[in-house]
């Protein structure tokens, strides 16, 4: 594992000490952190236009749009092996950003010309097609973050490249927000936001290529760290890994737990405010204070938390918060309690828990790193949003309370958190 760019930088004293900074990194984490604002920023500049698409023909419609993005993963995670397997990290890696940014042309063009803008099968494609972009770009940047940096480096640096994105999604969402309602004279149309978002996924593409110069992936030793030509290795190592059959389990009881919130939270906020307005008031104050302690947490506490309790310590963090919530919620289902409870959430969500997940692929090898990596990030998490959005009927059909089946799967999420850290302590030794 490469522990450190070659070249050398003079690293600034209040970076030094803000995330424990060491002499070389200072560009690789600018850059990193580059990369990932440009990503989140192309993806919140669709984020609300894909909101607005998947409901404009009923709320009834998300579950089956669900579904179909997760279809839409399983088909895809083949072809993307493949392409993995034959092409080299410095190239796959701009290949399948210049393939969405395609995409986004093509839509652009679509809805444009066609009548009614496409009308709803358009906009349900676009719905489907963002969804697995977001997983896919997002996994594989975090690929290449996993790749480069140490495992030590991770610790102390994934916070900080973490608040690149999330200061990427802020900007995103509000200019968004302007450009739709035409607050800065410039009124923006769907397909204006989605060239804005093909501009930002580009320059998430050169940011790419200046991690690719400053760690050399053109070396004859990173060549030999290249995915093996066989395509299938990826799910393969999940079959014969528990370690990483461990990661599927986490992550699938995450994305589960969290469409439970996700739904808990629409039931309260409708009960609580009886107006739209007042509704979109509540969703932005939670938005916003989870962003304010999001990048708190990236600024002041992640690298000193991944470093002090280490990674099994910081994994089992949004479980036991997330137990502890539905629990609170079950005693005292009221919107007080829901906003602590989401804004502390995504907090430590964005800020450790996540970076923390990462950390995981450091120690394995470059199929775990790109392939199996993929797969778990995209259709095991897109799995358990399904398994989520459609759990309540069938909770209905057997006269079983939500809110039991919540804390279980939380519980049953800290268990796998512990196990995760019983292996990665076992590893060690």
């Amino acid at each position: 594992m490469q522990t450190a760019p070659h070249k050398r930088t003079a690293s600034p004293s209040f970076l030094q000490s803000l995330v424990l900074l060491q002499p070389g990194e200072g560009r690789a984490l600018c850059w990193g952190a580059a990369y990932f604002f440009f990503l989140l920023l192309s993806f919140y500049f669709l984020r609300p236009v894909r909101e607005a698409m998947g409901i404009a023909k009923g709320v009834d419609k998300l579950p089956w749009l669900m579904t179909a993005t997760m279809v839409t993963m399983l088909l895809v995670n083949p072809v993307y092996a493949i392409l993995v397997s034959r092409t080299v990290r410095r190239r796959f890696i701009p290949m399948v950003s210049h393939f969405f940014a395609a995409n986004l042309v093509l839509f652009v063009i679509l809805y444009h010309f066609l009548p009614a803008h496409g009308g709803s099968w358009l906009g349900y494609s676009f719905y489907v097609w963002l969804s697995v972009f977001n997983l896919f770009v997002v996994s594989i940047f975090w690929s290449l973050m996993t790749d480069i940096f140490s495992e030590d480096q991770g610790k102390r640096l994934f916070g900080m490249i973490s608040m690149g994105g999330t200061l990427g999604a802020i900007l995103g969402a509000a200019c968004t927000e302007s450009l739709s309602r035409g607050s800065w004279g410039l009124q923006l149309a769907p397909d204006g936001l989605m060239i804005l978002a093909c501009i930002a996924l580009e320059l998430a593409v050169l940011c790419m290529l200046r991690l690719a110069k400053l760690f050399d992936l053109t070396a004859q030793a990173q060549i030999e760290r290249e995915p093996s030509p066989d395509y299938r290795q990826g799910f393969r190592a999940i079959l014969d890994s528990s370690y990483l059959q461990m990661i599927c389990l986490y992550i699938l009881l995450y994305a589960v737990t969290s469409t439970f919130l996700y739904m808990t939270q629409a039931n309260i906020v409708a009960t609580t405010f009886s107006e739209q307005a007042a509704r979109t008031a509540a969703f932005a104050r939670m938005d916003f204070w989870g962003n304010v302690l999001t990048l708190g947490l990236q600024l002041f506490v992640a690298s000193r938390l991944l470093r002090g309790i280490g990674v099994p310590g910081v994994l089992l963090m949004l479980p036991l918060l997330t137990m502890i919530g539905f629990g609170a919620l079950l005693v005292w289902p009221a919107f007080i309690t829901l906003a602590i409870v989401q804004v502390i959430r995504r907090g430590l969500h964005y800020a450790v828990d996540r970076p923390a997940r990462e950390i995981l692929y450091v120690r394995l090898g470059p199929d775990e790193r790109y392939k199996s990596k993929a797969f778990i990030d995209t259709f095991v998490y897109r799995g358990g949003d399904v398994l989520g959005v459609w759990m309540p009927a069938l909770l209905t059909w057997l006269a079983l309370a939500m809110s039991g089946v919540a804390l279980a799967c939380s519980a049953a999420w800290l268990l796998v958190g512990v196990k995760i850290g019983h292996q990665l302590k076992e590893q060690d030794e």
